[in-house]
């Protein structure tokens, strides 16, 4: 199995608002760096979403070390939180549908989630980081189509405030 080395980042101008992703793979002498940025999200969107980016980008099974400065992300599957909001059926839970997919590419390859300090000494996190922040303010940016809906329902039965 190849190894691959992913470093990750998301950000947002305001929370919800303009957010972006960015990631750099690595495998032996090969890079790759991925960015796309969305109209409407969150920040911790952004982060799952650079993760499920740079996984999906994957073309066969891999043993990836996914570097990250989000601790809600690490934190939530290398201590098994996401098992438990699946078992208790997300009650309340934001973000399901990324978390879904971030399961189902856990079950493809075999990756280990490793925490780093944002905004630090580390060069790969803080070119990730450029990256995510160039597509926050790049001309075409995508729709976040769950959120958008998400936040579309709310407002409709005047849950979202």
């Amino acid at each position: 199995m190849d190894k691959v080395e992913i470093y990750t980042d998301g950000a947002c101008s305001g929370n919800p608002g303009p957010g972006g992703v960015g990631a750099i793979l690595t495998m032996g002498e090969h890079r790759k760096e991925i960015s796309c940025g969305f109209r409407k999200t969150t920040n911790n969107r952004m982060e799952l979403n650079a993760a499920i980016m740079a996984l999906s980008s994957l073309k066969k099974r891999c043993k990836v070390e996914l570097y990250s400065d989000s601790r809600y992300m690490v934190e939530s599957i290398e201590q098994g939180w996401v098992q438990v909001w699946k078992a208790n059926n997300w009650k309340k839970k934001k973000n399901r549908d990324l978390w879904l997919r971030m399961l189902e590419l856990c079950k493809l390859h075999e990756v280990k989630f490793i925490w780093v300090k944002g905004h630090a000494d580390n060069e790969m996190n803080n070119r990730c980081d450029e990256l995510a922040v160039e597509a926050v303010n790049a001309d075409d940016l995508e729709v976040d189509d769950w959120y958008e809906a998400e936040v579309a329902r709310l407002e409709a039965q005047g849950e979202l405030f």
